[in-house]
């Protein structure tokens, strides 16, 4: 499920970066900021669910962590079609920030080495610092539309597509 996940992370995260570029119109972009939010919702469910069926407390962690993404896309979706300053937003992604920089410190701790942790630790980091530029540009109103669009479009691709992609096409696999 990390390479379906990872796939629409990939992908909104980079047409949104566009979007702040000023390359996709406002209303535009909320179709697949609602797909990837429902995508993901979907999956953290499923997860959930496996996850207490079998008592998996991973998969019911993963379903939580990834309900960050999830309500973040649905919440950009909504802000499109609704007269709000995305201030409310802001604050929610400082929360994510908050939440994502211990979660990237601590997967790197408990790394060990391994490569995927170690990856998946280094992504936290980066999700951490853009949801950080979301709270400063939203929250605080600050001017850095376009830091955080370029942030936003490199992370897309480096933390959520190319994984992805090489995950789904095989030249990437996770440990067992």
């Amino acid at each position: 499920m990390i390479a379906l996940v990872l796939l629409y992370v990939g992908a909104v995260l980079a047409l949104n970066g566009l979007w702040l570029l000023g390359h996709i119109q406002d209303r535009e972009i909320g179709i697949i900021n609602l797909f990837s939010g429902g995508i993901i919702l979907v999956a953290a469910i499923i997860s959930m669910v496996l996850g207490t069926m079998r008592d998996d407390f991973t998969a019911i962690v993963f379903g939580a962590q990834i309900l960050l993404f999830s309500f973040t896309y649905l919440w950009i979706a909504y802000n499109r079609y609704v007269d709000v300053d995305g201030r409310g937003l802001g604050w929610y992604s400082l929360f994510v920030a908050l939440t994502a920089a211990p979660t990237a410190a601590l997967t790197l701790a408990d790394a060990d080495g391994a490569t995927w942790m170690t990856w998946l630790g280094v992504n936290w980091a980066a999700w951490a610092v853009l949801w950080f530029l979301y709270w400063v540009l939203l929250g605080l109103q600050r001017p850095i539309t376009r830091i955080a669009g370029v942030v936003t479009l490199l992370v897309g691709i480096g933390t959520g597509w190319l994984p992805a992609y090489l995950l789904l096409t095989d030249y990437l696999t996770l440990p067992a």
